[in-house]
């Protein structure tokens, strides 16, 4: 690998022009006005104190700046992660303690290895094995937990912390007449007016603007001493350099989440990289190299007292928007939110909680995807039912129960539609040489001596059986007149040792049943191992045509009983699926 594709900076900084400074300052300052309140509140969700949530702003951006192949992707907190944060480590610590803390850092390094393993072996393509119903889904019910873990906050009761809906729910009802009314106020306040600032226009910092005017009203009206809470004093100053926990035992109990947040943050990253890289055009988003990038930014973020981080969504596309041309917006975001931990920690004592919940519900409402599920009710019901049950397991199971079943359901859409591959019978189109789907053209036609049959798959060991009893089964029913099978192969790219037995017994049954065997538009790999095998010899290379109507008329030409014309009667094939 040249360096310039390990150290991407190398190859856009020689080429960075004085004119994008304006925009990379520009978008940088947004950015970090946007993550001081939102890393925060980011911080408050995984279960630390705050200011871990700014620790992380830091040295992430810094190295993605310089490791990344977006140009506009913000890396740092995000809502998804600290939920996976919160509920994996709870497991093995009480929220806010030493102990919880050190075993967030170390999953953040945990996770950052298994990126940088899955990068430099290329296994990047592993994470399309996820379908978007099941990201979809995961990523909607994982919004509505996020949402429900604010109630504590917003409502200023003692909710029992859960990652399940109905546990959350049944808490709630349980203290519901504890609530806290003047920190609901502050909490529902926050979330409208948010709301009203992202309708007035995006690209004023609303979250930022509640935390101003919510420290502004607690402090005015000494709202702490009636049971607002804040978050109080915070230490000011960079995060101190630290070895995270390696012991055996941690790396045992924290490698689930790890794998977990890996895999999941990936995601979220490559999906807005991507969604930007299609926007501008001018460079490309590299997903291996990605997850060296990101795995890179946990590492260097785990020893400067960092919980795992990823891409945001928001925070990117607002990076974008203000005009971000490369890295060093992050490094300008990153300086920032250093002085900010320098400089301006004391300003925050009275921030109260409910301002950080609110903001928290405000960010994740866009994962929220109606618009997907609707889509698939009418378009696609089985993606629908995938992404129904992956919601509704992540909802009632829990975070890592939901992602396990999304990982098997995608598998097993796959498994399932290699082994039941498309298959059509082809019939002669009037006045032409070109074959079609009979079930498609009405106007097709077939010869009561010929079937056509293609296959529209690799021939493999997950569907090489239905392959063969496809075929037997279509010959059967055309009954005695038939004296020529042709097999359409220009769609199958590759057959292995399973898909030559099973061709194999085709043969043998056509040959007792005296029908010829015909391949047409076979390719070159496909012919390759036919004759590795001794197929070809087998089957007679005479009996290989570059396409369907080269087969059918060499039988026309060489058949006793050759007929000159088509009829309308066809086999019935009994296939719903079409191409």
């Amino acid at each position: 690998m040249k360096l310039r594709q390990f150290v991407p900076i190398l190859e856009w900084l020689p080429q960075y022009k004085r004119k994008d400074a304006r925009g990379d300052l520009l978008a940088g300052l947004t950015v970090a006005v946007m993550l001081v309140p939102q890393g925060m509140a980011y911080g408050l969700l995984a279960g630390m104190p705050p200011i871990y949530g700014l620790y992380a702003g830091i040295i992430p951006l810094l190295l993605y700046a310089f490791f990344g192949t977006s140009r506009q992707l913000s890396v740092g907190p995000t809502a998804l992660v600290s939920l996976l944060v919160l509920t994996g480590v709870a497991e093995f610590a009480e929220p806010g303690t030493p102990l919880f803390i050190s075993l967030a850092i170390t999953t953040a390094l945990m996770a950052g290895g298994i990126q940088i393993l899955l990068g430099s072996f290329r296994l990047g393509f592993l994470i399309n094995f996820l379908s978007h119903p099941v990201i979809s889904g995961f990523t909607s019910a994982a919004a509505f937990i996020i949402g429900l873990s604010q109630l504590k906050n917003l409502f200023g009761v003692n909710i029992s912390r859960s990652n399940r809906l109905h546990e959350v729910i049944g808490s709630l009802f349980q203290h519901i007449g504890e609530i806290h009314y003047p920190t609901l106020w502050i909490g529902l306040g926050g979330i409208l007016f948010i709301y009203l600032i992202k309708k007035i226009n995006r690209s004023i910092p609303g979250s930022l603007l509640a935390v101003v005017i919510g420290i502004f009203i607690v402090w005015q009206f000494q709202l702490d001493q009636q049971g607002v809470a804040i978050v109080g004093a915070i230490p000011a100053g960079l995060p101190s350099f630290s070895v995270p926990d390696l012991s055996l035992g941690t790396v045992r109990q924290m490698f689930p989440l790890a794998l977990t947040i890996c895999v999941i943050s990936f995601i979220e990253s490559l999906a807005i990289a991507k969604m930007i890289e299609i926007k501008h055009k001018s460079y490309r988003v590299l997903p291996n190299q990605e997850l060296i990038a990101l795995g890179i930014t946990k590492i260097g973020g785990a020893f400067f007292q960092s919980f795992p981080t990823t891409g945001s969504f928001t925070r990117s596309a607002i990076n974008d928007e203000s005009g971000a041309k490369s890295g060093l917006s992050s490094v300008v975001a990153a300086v920032i939110i250093s002085l900010t931990l320098l400089f301006l920690m004391p300003l925050f004592f009275y921030l109260p909680k409910a301002i950080l919940g609110s903001i928290i519900v405000m960010a994740v409402t866009s994962l929220i995807n109606f618009k997907e599920a609707r889509a698939l009710w009418f378009q696609d019901r089985k993606d629908f039912l995938t992404l129904i049950v992956t919601f509704l397991a992540t909802l009632f199971l829990g975070i890592q129960i939901g992602i396990a079943l999304g990982v098997v359901l995608s598998i097993a859409q796959i498994i399932y539609k290699t082994s039941r591959p498309h298959v059509a019978v082809l019939g002669k189109l009037p006045e032409s040489s070109s074959y079609r789907n009979i079930d498609r053209f009405e106007e097709a036609t077939q010869q009561d001596e010929v079937l056509v049959y293609r296959f529209d798959s690799q021939l493999f060991f997950g569907n090489a059986a239905p392959f063969r009893e496809g075929i037997e089964d279509l010959v059967t029913r055309q009954g005695k007149e038939l004296k020529v099978f042709v097999l359409d192969a220009s769609s199958i790219t590759n057959i292995d040792s399973s898909g030559i037995h099973e061709l194999k017994d085709v043969m043998s049954f056509l040959k007792n049943r005296e029908i010829l065997l015909y391949l047409a538009g076979v390719r070159g790999p496909v012919r390759d191992t036919l004759q590795k095998y001794g197929l070809v010899d087998k089957i007679g290379s005479k009996n290989f045509f570059l396409d369907v109507h080269a087969a059918v008329e060499y039988f026309k030409a060489n058949s006793e009983k050759a007929a000159d014309f088509w009829s309308k009667r066809a086999v019935q094939t009994n296939i719903k699926s079409k191409p």
